[in-house]
């Protein structure tokens, strides 16, 4: 067989393997925000379905499977239709770059626990991120009414305002790491050298814009309740509401897994690889510590939204342009100051 056509299936079955676990943990990071949710005000939660309720993301997806897929008469249908695939679209392909583990060798061959080792991964993640928005935007306009139309304004503002801190606070982690390759960041965060300890500005900024990028509580204004009814995905039923569903909670996980890749060492456990263990048993542990990471990380996105209040608008665009905008430039230049007398 062909040399690149063992490279191209090799790609494909990572793509496969990957994006279903991806799926599965997004049905189940459902299932964990109602049991948290549920703990947190002293509720019992899904618990009906299967063990302890386990069966119940199965059970959701027949139940939305089985609804009416209702369009408004007078929306864009074509672009109605587009916007909810736009957003898990964006959502699935930002994990094509990020390193969920080192190398693991099979039949000889050595293979990189990544779909796609790019040289400029950290930029393609902010590029899909950037593209995000446009899925929301969509929504709202097409839909042709005033709450969604209000949830996509929001949105989109929201995101451009945030996104500006979160690249400043890459940049930190850019210039102490002189790479844009994700799995570069992650080598160089051997043993405790984690860029949360390099960089504790820079990781509270991208942290705090992480949580508006993905529009979680406290910054869920788009979908705001109580203004919106349920913002952008008012005009929404069925697999198209579904998919908005789950490509927010894939976006926790996606920002979950670029935090743990740019801050907390990746798939690193420290020293792990010094206590003379065999390689396929390092690899597997690698894997293990990069999904535990992403685990406690998607714990912390669901903590919150059950602990802190929303926030109003003008608190919200406040703290992005007054406070995290500045805070993430502060460091980005006393990164480069340090970096420069250090190295004269």
């Amino acid at each position: 067989m062909p040399e690149w056509l063992i490279d191209i299936l090799i790609t494909l079955t990572k793509i496969v393997i990957v994006e279903g676990v991806i799926l599965t943990a997004v049905a189940y990071s459902v299932y964990a925000e109602r049991r948290v949710s549920a703990f947190t005000q002293n509720r019992i939660g899904p618990n009906r379905v299967g063990p302890a309720g386990l069966l119940q993301p199965l059970v959701d997806v027949v139940k939305l499977l089985m609804k009416e897929d209702i369009v408004p008469a007078k929306a864009n249908r074509l672009v109605h239709a587009l916007a909810p695939g736009i957003s898990i679209l964006v959502a699935l392909s930002t994990f094509a770059v990020i390193p969920f583990g080192d190398k693991i060798l099979l039949a000889g061959r050595e293979i990189k626990l990544q779909i796609a080792d790019v040289n400029i991964g950290i930029l393609y993640i902010l590029a899909l991120v950037s593209l995000g928005v446009y899925g929301v935007t969509l929504s709202g306009w097409s839909s042709n009414s005033k709450y969604s139309l209000l949830g996509g304004l929001r949105s989109s503002a929201q995101m451009i305002s945030y996104e500006l801190s979160m690249g400043l606070a890459v940049l930190g982690v850019i210039l102490i790491n002189g790479s844009f390759e994700l799995d570069t960041i992650v080598q160089n965060q051997f043993g405790w050298k984690w860029n949360i300890i390099l960089q504790p500005i820079g990781f509270l900024t991208f942290l705090v814009s992480a949580f508006a990028e993905t529009n979680r509580t406290p910054f869920d204004l788009p979908e705001a309740e109580q203004e919106l009814v349920g913002g952008y995905h008012t005009e929404y039923s069925s697999m198209k509401f579904a998919m908005f569903f789950l490509a927010e909670y894939a976006n926790v996980i996606v920002a979950s897994s670029v935090i743990t890749t740019l801050y907390l060492g990746g798939w690193q456990f420290p020293y792990l690889q010094t206590f003379g263990l065999p390689d396929m048993l390092v690899s597997i542990l690698q894997v293990l510590a990069f999904c535990g990471k992403v685990f406690l990380m998607v714990l912390f996105f669901i903590w919150v939204r059950w602990t802190i209040p929303r926030f109003r608008y003008d608190q919200l665009m406040n703290l992005g342009w007054k406070a995290m905008l500045p805070l993430a430039l502060a460091n980005l230049v006393l990164t480069a100051i340090i970096l420069t007398l250090f190295k004269t």
